[in-house]
């Protein structure tokens, strides 16, 4: 094995698991996979979706453990190493009581009808009239059939409870925590809350409370205050309508230094990519990128008019955050990349294309449904992609170290597969530091990691360099390259991009306008089946911006481009003997992407 391959597999790429580090500290830090976004019986989406797995059940789930799914047991390939159930605040009263016969407000004619319901049409109606048009309508609030706070208290310690009994320090850590689901006017603005400790606060705040996200940051500065820390993670920002990344707060006035100041105390990471569509870039507005039509959930925009705009994207928000800092003195969009599944089928982790079962009950429960039904209120089932996964780089697998990863961005998400990526800037990198044997070392010594900023270039005219690495999922496809990915804004405040190919597999050079050729294809469609015969098992780079310009504020995240292998539609396909969809890709290439680094004059 070539010596560059030992380095990245002894000190970068091996996964915490199989480290035997328990709760010993890693100063160099161990990746840890997770997934913070899960929803059970306790949401009543998932509910009348059929789910009656409860939180407890996700986390064995998590753990390994086989669960019941649409009539059939399932199971991870591998456990996760952290997990948070984020249960919607809001109905979480309705839910305890319904799923709890000895619960107040059990009896009630409204909550009796709910469990009684097995008609899908009956159950659908009731999603519609009770979650999306109360969610979505001009003045959300808490139904008729309300058991009260109490009830929601009730509902909340049987969370915690869950959390509890499953977190073990030093193999598998749980989160209290919980999802806030602001929609006003069908825009997405939803945020899972996740908490450092099991100080928590005694009840969860609901959309029905709080209704924008301004009002919820200052209720967890309120907590804070009482010591209760947490933090936000949004996501969806392709369904915000272009309210994720605002000019303006929620009363319509422009955004101002306390704004941003707020939004980035609390708002530390962003879900990129779930099972309803990856949130990065879209190939209406980023032609120029090859890789952009990815998972793009096109019909998406028939539900709640929530069609594709720039400005729902991570991409343009995180520039669009360099022109406000510029503007005020503080980035509202500074934001780390995190992933998630949103499963609705308590299926933590679910991620594996070849062993997607879908993630909504019986709206996408079986392979025929998958071809042809919608997942209500949102998009065609055949849309969805199977979700993301949760990455970090933390110093051990416990509550507080993830948590901090988490908080000071040193995180990254992948579609699903278990790639590692790590991404450092530095002023005095050397060129080949990446083959050193002391490398991460180094790194973290003369620069920063994924998250972090540069700040000033010590001498002038020098240009940041990058350490970049990646390697494939031990049980997953190769990868074919690694791209960095730049934003700024230009002297009009407009947010900018580029995208640079910095290393990759095979004997490949660049045409004479740049582009990369693609990779031979191993995919064979009739089998379902690939081969890992092209591409490389890890890829490393000391990368130097060619185009910097002290004077401009820039950030840079890293993308690492798997090969091309089937889509979870076509392994349905060639299980059910079917012909493959035509409207929707028969293959993918999954990827990860870092969380940022930013350079500040």
């Amino acid at each position: 094995m070539p010596l560059t391959l030992l380095i990245l597999t002894s000190v970068l790429m091996v996964p915490a698991a199989a480290t035997g580090a328990g709760n010993e500290e890693n100063p160099l830090r161990n990746v840890y996979y997770g997934d913070t976004h899960v929803h059970t019986a306790y949401s009543l989406d998932a509910y009348l979706g059929g789910t009656r797995m409860t939180p407890a059940d996700a986390y064995r789930f998590a753990r390994g453990e086989a669960i019941v799914v649409n009539g059939k047991p399932h199971r991870l390939r591998r456990p996760l190493d952290f997990a948070a159930v984020t249960d919607h605040a809001e109905y979480l009263g309705e839910m305890h009581a319904a799923l709890n016969p000895g619960s107040p407000g059990h009896q009630q004619p409204q909550i009796q009808e709910l469990i009684s319901l097995t008609d899908v049409a009956k159950r659908r109606d009731w999603f519609l009239e009770y979650v999306v048009s109360n969610n979505r309508g001009a003045k959300p609030g808490h139904l008729p059939f309300y058991p009260g706070e109490e009830v929601v208290k009730n509902g909340w310690k049987f969370m915690l409870a869950a959390a509890e009994e499953f977190y073990e320090p030093g193999s598998f850590t749980t989160f209290p925590a919980f999802e806030w689901s602001s929609a006003p006017g069908g825009a997405n603005l939803h945020r899972n809350i996740l908490y450092r400790s099991d100080k928590v606060p005694d009840v969860p705040v609901s959309a029905f409370d709080i209704p924008r996200e301004e009002a919820l940051w200052e209720w967890m500065q309120e907590q804070e205050a009482a010591g209760i820390r947490s933090l936000a993670i949004p996501h969806n920002s392709n369904a915000s309508k272009g309210l994720m990344f605002p000019d303006t707060d929620s009363g319509g006035k422009v955004i101002d230094s306390d704004y941003a100041a707020l939004r980035a105390r609390f708002e530390r990471a962003i879900e990129i990519m779930q099972i309803k569509g990856n949130s990065e870039v879209h190939p209406d507005f980023w032609a120029a990128d090859e890789f952009a039509d990815f998972e793009n959930a096109p019909s998406m925009g028939g539900f709640s008019e929530r069609v594709p705009e720039k400005r729902n994207f991570v991409r343009w928000g995180l520039a669009r955050g360099l022109g406000y800092e510029q503007q005020l003195g503080e980035n509202p969009f500074r934001l780390g990349m995190i992933g998630g599944t949103d499963t609705h089928n308590a299926l933590m982790g679910d991620t594996d294309e070849d062993n997607f079962v879908g993630g909504h009950g019986f709206e996408d429960g079986t392979a025929q449904r998958r071809r042809t039904a919608e997942v209500g209120g949102w998009l065609a089932a055949r849309d969805q992609s199977p979700g993301s996964t949760a990455a970090v780089w933390a110093t051990s697998n416990t509550r507080e170290a993830i948590w901090d990863a988490i908080h000071g961005r040193e995180t990254f998400a992948t579609s699903g597969p278990r790639i590692a990526v790590r991404l450092f800037g530095g002023w005095d990198y050397q060129k080949d530091l990446h083959k050193q044997a002391s490398s991460i070392e180094q790194a973290y010594d003369a620069g920063v990691p994924m998250g972090g900023n540069l700040g000033k270039a010590p001498t002038e005219g020098r240009a940041p360099r990058f350490l970049v690495m990646a390697s494939k999922d031990a049980l997953g496809a190769n990868l074919d390259r690694i791209q960095i990915i730049k934003g700024w804004v230009d002297d009009k405040g407009s947010p900018q991009d580029k995208v640079f190919d910095v290393v990759w597999a095979g004997e490949r050079r660049p045409a004479s306008g740049g582009k990369l050729p693609a990779l031979p294809g191993t995919v064979d469609l009739e089998t379902a089946t690939y081969r890992n015969t092209t591409g490389a098992a890890q890829l490393a780079t000391v990368w130097e911006d060619p185009e910097f310009d002290a004077a401009v504020p820039a950030l840079y995240y890293a993308r690492v481009i798997e090969i091309e292998t089937p889509r979870w539609t076509s392994y349905d396909a060639v299980r059910q003997n079917s012909p493959l969809l035509q409207d929707v890709p028969a293959t993918v290439q999954e990827r990860a992407w870092s969380s940022p680094i930013w350079y500040t004059p």
